[in-house]
């Protein structure tokens, strides 16, 4: 047996069906290692492909017969490998996010929710948003015009509180 079929004999399947990738020493050197935007591409490409295989897993979980339980779990072990793979790309990346960008984020999405609950809410009743806008409408109108009425004077001078 010569060395390419004691390489693909021995860590090219894992025996149950399983392909476990092999690494090419050639390929890694330390100007790969070291460049933050080469890390950060590959964590972006095995994100992609970590999609690629939830989509996939979500089509063969969704059509689930007998038949397709062993696509099932070479899909699985493919989605595990490759999420084995993004965290170890991942400790290459040193990426620093200011606090002030997360909790912006997480203001958004904060502000997201209440923006879509309020729409799902307009079109479920469209006719009780449209009397409630009404009714604040008119309830702000009178409002400002008793603050206006109590904080004018006969002569259209302004009454000032004096505080005691």
């Amino acid at each position: 047996m010569d060395s390419s079929q004691n390489a693909a004999g021995t860590g090219g399947s894992g025996g149950n069906g399983i392909v476990i990738p092999q690494a090419n020493d050639t390929a890694t050197g330390t100007n790969a290692v070291d460049d933050p935007k080469q890390n950060l591409n590959q964590v972006i490409n095995s994100i992609q492909k970590t999609l690629g295989l939830l989509h996939q897993l979500y089509l063969t979980v969704s059509s689930f017969n007998a038949a397709s339980q062993l696509p099932l779990l070479q899909r699985l072990n493919s989605l595990v490998m490759e999420l084995d793979n993004m965290v170890k790309l991942s400790e290459k990346c040193n990426i620093q996010v200011p606090m002030e960008v997360l909790n912006c984020i997480a203001k958004n999405q904060i502000t997201k929710g209440k923006t879509d609950a309020f729409k799902e809410l307009e079109q479920t009743f469209p006719d009780e948003v449209e009397s409630y806008r009404e009714m604040r409408a008119a309830s702000a109108a009178e409002l400002k015009r008793l603050a206006q009425a109590q904080s004018t004077m006969a002569n259209g001078d302004i009454k000032v509180k004096s505080e005691l």
